[in-house]
C-alpha cells in the first residue's frame, strides 16, 4: 500500500528486524521492547543524533540507501507500468501535460483541498526540481515522526485529477520514473511552505522516522561535519563563504543538560555503527554544550552534487540518541581562550567525527574538499581539459600533493582552493610544478601516479620533514577522530613558549576504509583567516556590528585610549586644546605652527581659480567607438531574421538609468545625463534646469524603485513607436533572485531582479536592456541571459609610451598598470603595502583571538592617523611610532594646503566597509582634528552610499569661491565637486558603487581590504576606485628611459626631473619628514607636478564639422551620419586625443594633479601632469595583486564572484592577460549561477541557457568613461532611427534649360486638368531637362544649332558631376522598403499569422506579340488575398485577363490604373511597400521581375502580384521589362474589351491606362503656392490624374521630378507638353504601334518618348505635382559588371573585329554596344564632335553616342512629325536594327558632309549585308573590310556587327 514492497514481508529482513529488536530490548531501560511489527512499519529505527548543518542537502537519500544496505537481500525489482499512448512523459510534468515543477509554479494560487497538506516529492531523474503534489494529511507523519497512516491518499495539482489510493499509481501518473517499488517515505521529502512574498517554497523535512535529522535554531545544534563523499558537502565553501562561524553562547550548559544526558542512554544506532556499545570509552561531560561551529548554511551549494534548496530551522523537540565513542570529538573547554587559536578542519577525504561539547571554538571548512572529487568528473569534462579517467590522482597522491602544498606555504599565506586546483591540474597534465611547488623542496617531485597505500604514512613524514615544523603528520589506525581528538588535546596542554605547527595532517590509514585525511589549521593567523574568509560580506559586517553593539571591543577600545608612548590620548589632546586657546591653524598660505583666531580663519575666502572654469561634456574616440559597437549590435540584433527587433517602426528613442542605491551616484549620472544635454537631443526635454525633471530618468534601486518602474513601464505600453532602452548601471552590485533575496540575505535585496527580469521587459518588444558594469564576471556563467555576441568590450589600453606621442596626452591606469608598476624599480611604487602596520595588527590579533580582524584593523588605523596628526603638529615624538606611510600621508595632507595661495590640497581616501566603524573613524578623526585646530584646514567626509554629502560651510564656502559660484545655494553634490579640497574621505558600504572621484585624489588607504575579499570582484573593485586617466608622461617607466630615442629621452629628462628624484628618493621613517619642512615632495610620488590649469582652447575643443568631414567617406555612411551633430554648437564630439578634467564621463576629472602656489598671475600655464593615486594595500591583497613571476596565485585566478560558482574543480587555467573577450568565454565554461543568483533558474530543457535577444552588456574597466559611451549611444541610435525615416532624395538642378521653349500658352482659370485642344497645340520639347540624362546626347533643335559649340567646349572639359542628393523625413504617404513594418501595413507587405509563403498560386499566361513575331509566355504570381484582380475560367482555374474598370466609372474612391514596377536588384532596397502612399485604399500593384530573381522577391514580397517575365530576358536591360509589360497590357485590354462586351459594355469604355513606375519613388507633391509645396499621396495624384478631361485622348501623363528650385518656385505653366519618365500613365490602346525598344539598357524613356511625339500623339505633364525619387546605391540600372578572363577592359574593348582572337567578355552584346557608343563615338563620329550645326541623324532611334556629339531624331514612319531639316547638312548617319520603313530614296533626301560617318548596326553579319544592299549605300558610302565590327561577346550571346563607312 505504499509502504512496502506490495505488501510481502522478505525472510532476510525479519530476521535482521527480529534480530535488532531483540539487541534493542536488551540494552534499553525500556520495561517493554518494541514489537517488531511496529519497527519494520510503523516506527523507523531509532538512530543516534546526528545534528548536521544540513545546508538544504536531503538526508532522506542517504537514510534510504542505508535501508537497502541493511538488508541482506536486494531489493525487489519493480518494473514501471507504461505510460498510457499519447500521454506526456517528460519529468518534472504530469501525465496530462501540467507542469509540476516548484519553480514553475511557486507564484500560482493552488486550491488544496480541506485536509490536505501540499508537500513535495523528490524525481530521481531530475534531483534538482521538487514536484508539488497535494496528499491527505492523515496518511502524512505528526512532528514526533509518527501516527501516520497506512496507505496513500492524494491529488494531481496540475491537471487536478483526484483520488490516487495508490502512491504506485500516483508516482506514475507524476512520471517518477522509479528503478524500485515506490515509496511515499522515500519520495515524499519536504513540507510546502509560502514565503513572505506569497511564493510557495521548500519547507521542513517531513518526519518518516523519529527525530531524523531534525534541525534545531542555530544556536543549539551540534555539529556533524560532513565528509567528502557525503552529499551534505558544499563544493563551493571556500571561496564562495558557504559556512560561518559563531561563538560559544554562555549559559547554555543547563538547557541542554537533558539533552546531553539523554543521548548517552539512547537506543542502539544502525547496524553500520558496528562500534557501539553500552558504555562509552570516552566520557561525555555533563557541561559539554553541543554549540555549533558553523551556522546553517542559507546559500546554494555547488549544482555538481544535486543538492537541494536550504530548509527552515524546524521548531519541534529533538530526542537525540547515543553516539558512537569511536566517531565522537569532545572539543575541550576554552580552548581559544588558553591556545589563542580557533582551529580550523579543512575536510579532506572521509568521514568526519561528530563534535561536541566547546564546539564553537573549532571552525569546519570545506575550502578543499571540492579539489578532492576529480573522480565525480563526468566524461564531456574531461574531454574538454583533453584527460582521461586513466589520469585521475589517487587517494595517496591527493594526500601527498596537499602535504606539499602545505608545507611551500609562506608564514603569511593561507590554503586557497584555486592555488591548489593548479596544482592539481597541472599534475594530472603532467606538467612541472616549479612554480608552485618549489620553495623549501625545491626541485624535488615524487612520483605522483604509483603511490601505493602503504607508502603514504612513510612519504608524508618524508615531506613534511623539510618543513622546519610548520607541518606535523599524525598517522592514525582507527579513525580521523583519534588524530582530532589527540591534536586538541595537545593544543591544550602544550607550553604558552611552544611553538605550534601551522598545520597538522591527519591521515587514518586504515585496511578496511582505505586511506583518509583531513588537516587542521593551527597557525594563529592561517586559522584567523581562514575562518573569517568563511564569511560573505554581509555576514562578518553583521559579526563586526554585533561586536560593536555588545561590547565586545571595549577591551580594545581601552588599549587605544593610550598613545604608543604610553601617555593618555585624550589628556594630551585636551592640554593642547587648552595651550591653543580660540586659535586655529591658519585654513591656507601658512603652515601648520601659524594660527589664527577662529572667526578671521571662517571668514578666508579664496580668490577665484581659473582651473576650475566651466566644464564641458565631451565624447571621445574611445567613447565614440564603444557607443558604435553598441549601436552596429542593435542593427546586428535588427538584421538576425529572429524578428525580436523591428528598428524600421520606431521614431525615438527613451531611456531609464537603473544606478544601485547610491545618492553620490545618482547626482553624478544625473550632471553627466544633464551635461551632455542628451535629452535635448532625444527630444524628450527642451531645456535641462531642475533634479525634478532628471528622475524620470534616473532611478535609484532602493524600495522606491517599484512606483517610478511601473511608471516606465506604462509609459512602454503606451508608446510602441518609441525605443526604449533600461540602462542598467554597475549591473554586478546586486544581482539576487527575487524569490532568494529576503530570504537567504535577510535583507531585501533582488530588485535588479524584479525590475530588468520582470516579464514585462521580457516581452517587450520596444524594449532594450544594456547592463553596464566593470566587473561583468557574475552575468557571464553558463546560465547568462546575455548572448556572448551581444557583448562589447572596451578596448583594452596599453600604457607604453610611443615616440610619436604627446607627454599631455592622456592614457588609462588600469589594475594591471598597477600590477606592473611594481617592476618599476623604485623605492616608491604606487601600490604599497604598510610592513610595519601589518606587524603592529599581527600583535593585536594574537591579543584579542575572539574579535574579528577588521575591527581590530580599524581600531589600529584610527590611532595611527590620531597620532600622525598629533606628530606633525605639536607632539613630535610620536614619529617613531607611527608607520612612514602614514605619516606621509597625512603630512601631505595638512601642509600642502599651507603652501597654495587657494588652499587647495589633496583627497585621502580611506575605505572602511563597515557603516558602524567608519562612523567611529569620522568620529574620532574629527575629534583629533578639532582638538588639534586643524578644523579649517581639512574636512573630514563621511561616504555613505544612502546619505548625501555633508561639508562644512566654511569649506563649501571655498569650493564655491575657486569655481567663481555666485549662487549661495550650491552645494556639493558628487565626490567630483570636491575637486581641490584637501578633505579625508571615509568610504563605507558593502561594496563601491561606482561613483567618481576628484582628480586631487591622491591616496587610496585600503589597508582593511583583507582576506575576507576572496572573489575576483570584491577584490578588483575596491583597488578600482584608484584607477583612472592619467598623464602618458606620468607613467613612463623610470628605468626604461634608455629604451626611449634620445631625442624623447631629453625632453623627458627636462620635464620630468622632479618626478624621477620623487620615485628615486628613498622613503625614510624619522627625520625625513619634519613639522618645519612638511614637503610633500619627500614623501609622494605626484607631489611635483604644477598647478593644474584649464588646457588652452585649441587642444581642448575642435570643431566637430572637420571630424564629420572626415566620417563621411566611411562606408559605415548611416553610423557616421547618426554620430554627426546637427547643431556644431552642442557637439559633443572631440577628436583631441587627451582627455580634460572637465570629461566627466569618461572619469579623467577622477584623477589627481598636484596642486602648488601659483608664481605668477601672468605667467604662461602648462597643462596639469595627472599622475597615477598611490595605492596603500593591506599583505594579502597586496600578495593576491603582485606581478612576481613566483607561480603565485593572481586575483584573476579567484572565483570571480560570490553569487557564482565553479563547475569542476579540474579546468584550464586564466591567466591575467588574456582579453576580456577570452575571459568571457572562459567563466561561461566554467562557472554556473547559485541558488539565490538571478540567472539560476535561467535554463531550458536542454539545462542550456536562454538568451534574451534584446540585452547586451557593456563592459569595461572602472572610471574608464562607460557613462559617455552609453549616452553618446543613445544619442546616435536616435539618430540613426530619424535616419531610418529619413531618405536621400536626389535633388539636381534641371538642366538644357537655355535650349527649352517654354511656350506662353494660355490655360483655362482653373487649371486642375489640361485641355487637349491647347495640348496638341503646344510643341514639344526635345530637350530632356532631367539631370539624370546629363551626360547623354544632346536632340538637335534650331535653338540647341546657335550654341552647341560653347556648349560642348565646356563639356567636354567638365569632369563627371556626382548626383546631388539631399536628406528629407519621410511622411506618411511615403514608400517603404522591405525594412519598413508596423502594424498598418503588416498584412500587405508580411505573411500573415499561420500563413505560408505558399499561399499564392502560379498562373501562367501566354499571348502573341506582333513585335517579336511569336507567342510569349508571362507567369503570373498572385496571392489567395489578390486573386480578385484576375478573371479566371470556370473550368481548371486558368488565368483569362486582369480586371480592368471602366472610364465611365465616376466613383472618386478606386483607382482605376493597374501600376507596374519592373525592379531588379531590389528586393530588399526597393519601394515596393506603396500601403502608405495608397493611404490604404485597394490598388493593384504588378512587381515586374526577372525569373531568376523570383524566389528572392517571393520571399520579401510574399503579399505581392509577380509578374516574371521569361528566362530569355534574365541578362536584358529596363527596356525589355516596359516592353513586356506594354505588350501584355494591350493584349490584357483587348481580351477585357472581348469579357465585358459580352456584357454589354462599349469596348470603347474599358479603362486603357496603365501606370509604369520606378521602384525608387518615395514621396509625392503638390505644388500650390510658392514658395512651398505640401506632401500628398499617390493616391491623391493618380485620382487627379484619372479625372483628366477626355483623358483617352492623351498617350501619356506624368509628373515633375522634384527639385528644391521646383519647390521654390511656382511654374510658368501648370501643363508642358515634354518628356516624362520614372512614373508614367501609359495609354496602351492609343500607343498601340509605338513600342518600348526591349534591347535597351539606357536611354529607352527619351527614345519611346520620341517615338510617341513623332507619332503626333499628345503628352502632357502635370507641374502642379512632382514625385521625389530616392537614391538607391543597390541594384536598379547599375552597369553591369563586365568580366574578362584577366584584366579590367575599357570600353573602346567593348567591340573588335569579326572573328577575333580577342579575349570575349562576359556581358550582353547590346550592353557592350551601348556602353562602346557613349565613350568611343567621338572618334566614330570625327565630324560631329562639338559641331552642333551638323548633327549626327539617328533614324528610327535615340542612342546616346556621348555628349559631344548631337543627335538629330527622325522617324521614318508615314505620317510622322519630324523636325524640318531642310537645308541641314548632317555629319553623321546611324541606322540601329533598321526596319522596312527605312528605305533608299528616303535616305537619298538628306544632306551628309563630305567625309561623314555612317554606322549601320544589325543583328547578324547577314542581316548587315542586306542592309547595306537594300538601302544602296554603296552608291554614297565607301566601305572597307576593316571597317566592320561585332561587340566583344562570345558567338553563344549573339553579337551584334556594324559596319562603318565614310560619304563619298
Amino acid at each position: 500500500m505504499g509502504n512496502s514492497y506490495a505488501g510481502q514481508l522478505k525472510s532476510a529482513r525479519f530476521e535482521e528486524a527480529l534480530h535488532n529488536s531483540i539487541e534493542a530490548s536488551l540494552r534499553s531501560n525500556n520495561e517493554a521492547p518494541q514489537p517488531v511489527f511496529s519497527q519494520l512499519y510503523l516506527i523507523q529505527n531509532q538512530q543516534p543524533i546526528k545534528l548536521e548543518v544540513t545546508n538544504g542537502v536531503d538526508h532522506e537519500e542517504e537514510e534510504d540507501e542505508e535501508d537497502l544496505s541493511e538488508t541482506s537481500s536486494p531489493p525487489t525489482p519493480y518494473m514501471q507500468k507504461p505510460a498510457p499512448e499519447g500521454s506526456c512523459t517528460l519529468d518534472g510534468f504530469c501525465q496530462a501535460g501540467k507542469d509540476l515543477r516548484l519553480v514553475s509554479v511557486s507564484l500560482e494560487q493552488i486550491e488544496v483541498p480541506a485536509g490536505f497538506e501540499l508537500v513535495g516529492a523528490k524525481s530521481p531523474n531530475i534531483p534538482e526540481h521538487i514536484l508539488v503534489c497535494a496528499v491527505d494529511k492523515r496518511f502524512l507523519p505528526d512532528g514526533n515522526g509518527k501516527n501516520a497512516l497506512l496507505g496513500f491518499s492524494g491529488n494531481c495539482i496540475g491537471c487536478g485529477e483526484k483520488g490516487f489510493r495508490y502512491f504506485t499509481e500516483f508516482s506514475n501518473h507524476i512520471n517518477l520514473k522509479l528503478a524500485t517499488q515506490p515509496k511515499k517515505q522515500k519520495h515524499l521529502k519536504y513540507y510546502l511552505v509560502k514565503n513572505s512574498q506569497g511564493a510557495l517554497c521548500k519547507g521542513p523535512l517531513i518526519c518518516w522516522k523519529e527525530c531524523k535529522t531534525r534541525q534545531l535554531v542555530p544556536s543549539q545544534l551540534a555539529v556533524k561535519p560532513s565528509s567528502s563523499t557525503s552529499p551534505t558537502v558544499n563544493p563551493d565553501s571556500g571561496p564562495s563563504n558557504e559556512y560561518s562561524t559563531t561563538s560559544a553562547q554562555t549559559g547554555m550548559e543547563n538547557d541542554f543538560l537533558k539533552i546531553i544526558t539523554s543521548a548517552m542512554r539512547s537506543g542502539p544506532p544502525k547496524k553500520r555503527h558496528r562500534s557501539w556499545y553500552p558504555g562509552s570509552p570516552v566520557p561525555v561531560p555533563l557541561t559539554a554544550v553541543p554549540v555549533p561551529a558553523m551556522r546553517p548554511v542559507t546559500r546554494t551549494p555547488d549544482p555538481i552534487l544535486s543538492v537541494s534548496s536550504p530548509q527552515p530551522v524546524a521548531s519541534s523537540v529533538v530526542h537525540p540518541q547515543a553516539v558512537p565513542a569511536g566517531e565522537t570529538v569532545i572539543v575541550p573547554d576554552n580552548l581559544l581562550n588558553n591556545s589563542g587559536i580557533r582551529p580550523v578542519i579543512l575536510i579532506g577525504y572521509g568521514t568526519l567525527p561528530y563534535f561536541y561539547g566547546n564546539v564553537g571554538d573549532i571552525v569546519v571548512s570545506p575550502l578543499l574538499v571540492n579539489c578532492y572529487k576529480s573522480q565525480q568528473l563526468n566524461v564531456k569534462a574531461m574531454e574538454k581539459l583533453g584527460i582521461s579517467s586513466n589520469h585521475l590522482l589517487s587517494v595517496e597522491t591527493m594526500i601527498l600533493l596537499t602535504l606539499q602544498y602545505l608545507v611551500c606555504l609562506g608564514s603569511e599565506q593561507i590554503p586557497m582552493r584555486e592555488e591548489f586546483e593548479q596544482i592539481v591540474m597541472k599534475v594530472i597534465q603532467g606538467q612541472p610544478l616549479k612554480e608552485h611547488l618549489t620553495g623549501q623542496l625545491g626541485s624535488t617531485t615524487f612520483p605522483y601516479h604509483c603511490i601505493s597505500p602503504a607508502q603514504l604514512p612513510w612519504l608524508s613524514r618524508l615531506a613534511a620533514s623539510v618543513s622546519r615544523d610548520t607541518v606535523h603528520v599524525l598517522v592514525t589506525h582507527n579513525s580521523l577522530g583519534e588524530g582530532i581528538s589527540e591534536t586538541l588535546r595537545t593544543l591544550t596542554e602544550l607550553p604558552p613558549q611552544q611553538r605550534l605547527p601551522d598545520y597538522v595532517v591527519v591521515i587514518c590509514s586504515s585496511k578496511v576504509r582505505g586511506n583518509e585525511f583531513c588537516v587542521l589549521v593551527l597557525g594563529q593567523y592561517q586559522s584567523r583567516i581562514l575562518a573569517e574568509s568563511m564569511l560573505t560580506t554581509s555576514e562578518f559586517l553583521k559579526e563586526i556590528s554585533y561586536e560593536l553593539i555588545t561590547g565586545k571591543v571595549s577591551s580594545l577600545a581601552s588599549h587605544f585610549k593610550t598613545t604608543s608612548l604610553g601617555d593618555n590620548l585624550e589628556k594630551q589632546l585636551d592640554r593642547f586644546l587648552q595651550r591653543r586657546r580660540d586659535q586655529v591653524v591658519v585654513p591656507f598660505r601658512g603652515s601648520v605652527h601659524d594660527c589664527v583666531q577662529t572667526q578671521e580663519a571662517a571668514s578666508m575666502v579664496p580668490s577665484w581659480n581659473a582651473d576650475f572654469t566651466g566644464e564641458v561634456f565631451q565624447i571621445y574616440s574611445p567613447q565614440l567607438n564603444i557607443a558604435r559597437k553598441l549601436l552596429s549590435q542593435v542593427c546586428s540584433i535588427a538584421d538576425s531574421g529572429s524578428h525580436s527587433l523591428d528598428l524600421g517602426r520606431f521614431s525615438g528613442v527613451d531611456f531609464l538609468i537603473l544606478v544601485p542605491p547610491s545618492e553620490v551616484l545618482v547626482h553624478q549620472t544625473a550632471q553627466r545625463v544633464r551635461q551632455s544635454g542628451v535629452l535635448v537631443d532625444l527630444g524628450l526635454e527642451e531645456n535641462i534646469t531642475s533634479h525634478q525633471k532628471l528622475e524620470k530618468y534616473i532611478v535609484r534601486l532602493d524600495n522606491d524603485v517599484h512606483g517610478k518602474f511601473e511608471v516606465f513601464i506604462r509609459k512602454v505600453k503606451q508608446s510602441p513607436y518609441t525605443l526604449f532602452v533600461i540602462i542598467h548601471d554597475n549591473s554586478h552590485v546586486d544581482l539576487t533572485s527575487l524569490v532568494s533575496g529576503s530570504a537567504s540575505h535577510g535583507e531585501f535585496q533582488g530588485l535588479a531582479d524584479r525590475v530588468i527580469n520582470c516579464r514585462e521587459v521580457l516581452d517587450a518588444q520596444n524594449l532594450l536592456v544594456l547592463q553596464v558594469s566593470s566587473f561583468p564576471f557574475t552575468l557571464q556563467t553558463q546560465q547568462s541571459r546575455i548572448s556572448i555576441s551581444n557583448e562589447i568590450h572596451w578596448p583594452q589600453h596599453h600604457c607604453n609610451v610611443s615616440e610619436e606621442s604627446s607627454i599631455e596626452e592622456l592614457v588609462y591606469f588600469s589594475l594591471n598598470e598597477y600590477s606592473r608598476s611594481l617592476n618599476w624599480g623604485v623605492s616608491s611604487p604606487l601600490l604599497r603595502c604598510d610592513d610595519a602596520f601589518e606587524k603592529m595588527v599581527n600583535t593585536l590579533l594574537e591579543k584579542y583571538p575572539r574579535l574579528h580582524s577588521m575591527v581590530i584593523h580599524s581600531y589600529l588605523l584610527i590611532q595611527q592617523y590620531t597620532e600622525a596628526m598629533m606628530a606633525l603638529t605639536f607632539m613630535t615624538s610620536l614619529r617613531d611610532h607611527t608607520t612612514p606611510e602614514t605619516l606621509s600621508i597625512v603630512d601631505d595632507l595638512i601642509s600642502l594646503p599651507g603652501k597654495n595661495q587657494n588652499g587647495l590640497g589633496h583627497m585621502l581616501l580611506i575605505r572602511v566597509p563597515s557603516l558602524q566603524l567608519a562612523m567611529l573613524a569620522r568620529e574620532r578623526l574629527e575629534e583629533v582634528r578639532n582638538k588639534l585646530g586643524l578644523q579649517y584646514r581639512f574636512e573630514i567626509i563621511l561616504g555613505n552610499p544612502t546619505s548625501e554629502l555633508n561639508i562644512a560651510k566654511h569649506f563649501v564656502a571655498r569650493l564655491r569661491a575657486w569655481r567663481g559660484f555666485e549662487n549661495e545655494d550650491w552645494v556639493p553634490r558628487t565626490y567630483e565637486d570636491l575637486d581641490g579640497l584637501p578633505c579625508i574621505l571615509i568610504l563605507t558600504g558593502k561594496d563601491p558603487l561606482g561613483e567618481t572621484f576628484p582628480r586631487s585624489l591622491k591616496y587610496c588607504d585600503l589597508r582593511l581590504i583583507d582576506s575576507s575579499y576572496v572573489t575576483r570582484t570584491a577584490l578588483e573593485q575596491e583597488i578600482g576606485l584608484a584607477c583612472t586617466y592619467v598623464s602618458q608622461v606620468a607613467i613612463q617607466d623610470p628605468l626604461g628611459a634608455v629604451n626611449l630615442p634620445e631625442k624623447q629621452r631629453d625632453e623627458r629628462d627636462h620635464d620630468c626631473d622632479d618626478l624621477n628624484i620623487d620615485l628615486e628618493r628613498p622613503q625614510s621613517n624619522g627625520s625625513a619628514v619634519t613639522g618645519t619642512s612638511g614637503s610633500v615632495a619627500e614623501n609622494g610620488v605626484s607631489s611635483s607636478a604644477d598647478t593644474s590649469q584649464k588646457p588652452s582652447s585649441s587642444q581642448s575643443f575642435q570643431n566637430p564639422a572637420s571630424n564629420l568631414t572626415e566620417e563621411s567617406h566611411s562606408p559605415e555612411s548611416v553610423k557616421q551620419e547618426c554620430d554627426s551633430q546637427r547643431n556644431p554648437a552642442n557637439s559633443s564630439i572631440n577628436a583631441v586625443p587627451q582627455l580634460s578634467s572637465s570629461a566627466a564621463s569618461t572619469s579623467s576629472s577622477a584623477s589627481h594633479s598636484s596642486w602648488q602656489p601659483s608664481q605668477s598671475s601672468k605667467e604662461k600655464r602648462k597643462c596639469p601632469t595627472i599622475h597615477p593615486r598611490i595605492v596603500i594595500l593591506s599583505r594579502s591583497a597586496y600578495n593576491l595583486l603582485s606581478s612576481k613571476k613566483n607561480g603565485q596565485l593572481h586575483s584573476t585566478a579567484l572565483l570571480p564572484h560570490a553569487d557564482v560558482c565553479w563547475i569542476s574543480s579540474l579546468r584550464s587555467l586564466l591567466y591575467k592577460d588574456q582579453s576580456t573577450e577570452q575571459q568571457s568565454v572562459y567563466y561561461r565554461q566554467w562557472t554556473a549561477a547559485r541558488q539565490h543568483h538571478a540567472d539560476f533558474s535561467n535554463q531550458d530543457v536542454n539545462e542550456s541557457a536562454v538568451f534574451h535577444p534584446r540585452r547586451l552588456l557593456l563592459t569595461g574597466p572602472p572610471q574608464v568613461g562607460k557613462t559617455g559611451a552609453y549616452l553618446q549611444f543613445l544619442r546616435i541610435l536616435f539618430r540613426m532611427l530619424i535616419r531610418l525615416l529619413e531618405v536621400d532624395i536626389y535633388d539636381e538642378v534641371e538642366i538644357n534649360m537655355e535650349f527649352s521653349d517654354d511656350p506662353e500658352v494660355i490655360h483655362p482659370s482653373d487649371n486642375q486638368w489640361p485641355d487637349i485642344e491647347i495640348i496638341t497645340k503646344m510643341p514639344f520639347d526635345m530637350h530632356p531637362h532631367d539631370a539624370q540624362f546629363r551626360d547623354t546626347s544632346p536632340i538637335y533643335t534650331e535653338k540647341l544649332s546657335n550654341t552647341s559649340e560653347v556648349n560642348k567646349e565646356k563639356k567636354k572639359q567638365d569632369a563627371p558631376v556626382k548626383r546631388e542628393t539631399v536628406s528629407i523625413m519621410l511622411t506618411k504617404y511615403a514608400a517603404y522598403s522591405s525594412f519598413h513594418h508596423c502594424e498598418q501595413c503588416q498584412n500587405y507587405s508580411e505573411v500573415s499569422q499561420g500563413a505560408e509563403v505558399g499561399d499564392s498560386t502560379i498562373h501562367s499566361f501566354t499571348f502573341s506579340s506582333s513585335m517579336l513575331g511569336e507567342e510569349v509566355q508571362l507567369h503570373f504570381i498572385i496571392p489567395n488575398s489578390k486573386e480578385h484582380h484576375f478573371v479566371f475560367s470556370q473550368q481548371g482555374r486558368h488565368l483569362e485577363s486582369l480586371r480592368l474598370p471602366l472610364v465611365s466609372d465616376k466613383n472618386s474612391n478606386i483607382l482605376k490604373s493597374p501600376i507596374f514596377t519592373p525592379t531588379t536588384g531590389r528586393h530588399e532596397h526597393g519601394l515596393l511597400n506603396i500601403y502608405h502612399a495608397m493611404e490604404g485604399a485597394e490598388h493593384l500593384h504588378i512587381l515586374v521581375v526577372k525569373e531568376y530573381e523570383m524566389p528572392l522577391y517571393r520571399k520579401y514580397w510574399p503579399n505581392h502580384i509577380l509578374l516574371v517575365l521569361p528566362g530569355v530576358f534574365n541578362n536584358a536591360g529596363v527596356g525589355a521589362a516596359k516592353f513586356m509589360i506594354k505588350e501584355l497590357s494591350y493584349h490584357n485590354l483587348e481580351l477585357e474589351r472581348n469579357r465585358l462586351e459580352d456584357l454589354g459594355v462599349r469596348r470603347t469604355d474599358v479603362w486603357p491606362f496603365i501606370v509604369i513606375m520606378d521602384d525608387s519613388c518615395v514621396l509625392w507633391n503638390a505644388h500650390e503656392e510658392a514658395p512651398g509645396f505640401r506632401n500628398v499621396s499617390l493616391k491623391a495624384v493618380m485620382q487627379h490624374m484619372e479625372l483628366t478631361p477626355n483623358i483617352t485622348q492623351y498617350a501619356m501623363l506624368g509628373i515633375h521630378k522634384w527639385n528644391r528650385h521646383l519647390a521654390a518656385r511656382q511654374p510658368c505653366n501648370p501643363f508642358s507638353c515634354c518628356h516624362i519618365h520614372n512614373f508614367v500613365l501609359l495609354n496602351v490602346d492609343l500607343t498601340q504601334n509605338v513600342q518600348y525598344d526591349l534591347n535597351r539598357y539606357f536611354c529607352e524613356e527619351i527614345d519611346f518618348n520620341l517615338r510617341i511625339n513623332s507619332s503626333s500623339l499628345p503628352i502632357c505633364r502635370f507641374n502642379n505635382f512632382s514625385f521625389m525619387k530616392k537614391h538607391i546605391p543597390f541594384g536598379g540600372r547599375k552597369d553591369l559588371v563586365v568580366k574578362p578572363k584577366m584584366m579590367a577592359v575599357r570600353p573602346c574593348a567593348y567591340v573588335c573585329a569579326p572573328d577575333s582572337e580577342q579575349m570575349l567578355l562576359a556581358a550582353p552584346a547590346q550592353f557592350l554596344l551601348e556602353k562602346f557608343l557613349e565613350h568611343t563615338s567621338y572618334k566614330l563620329f570625327p565630324k560631329a564632335t562639338c559641331n552642333g550645326q551638323n548633327p549626327v541623324l539617328a533614324i528610327d532611334c535615340y542612342l546616346n553616342i556621348g555628349t559631344e556629339v548631337t543627335v538629330f531624331y527622325m522617324s521614318s514612319r508615314p505620317h510622322s512629325v519630324n523636325l524640318n531639316h531642310e537645308g541641314l547638312v548632317f555629319s553623321g548617319l546611324l541606322l540601329y536594327l533598321c526596319d522596312s520603313f527605312v528605305a533608299a530614296d528616303f535616305l537619298k533626301k538628306l544632306k551628309f558632309l563630305k567625309g561623314a560617318t555612317l554606322c549601320v548596326i544589325c543583328q547578324d553579319r547577314s542581316s548587315l549585308r542586306q542592309t547595306i544592299v537594300r538601302l544602296e549605300l554603296e552608291d554614297e558610302w565607301q566601305f572597307r573590310l576593316r571597317d566592320e565590327f561585332q561587340t566583344a561577346n562570345s558567338s553563344d550571346d549573339r553579337p551584334l556587327y556594324f559596319l562603318t563607312g565614310r560619304h563619298i
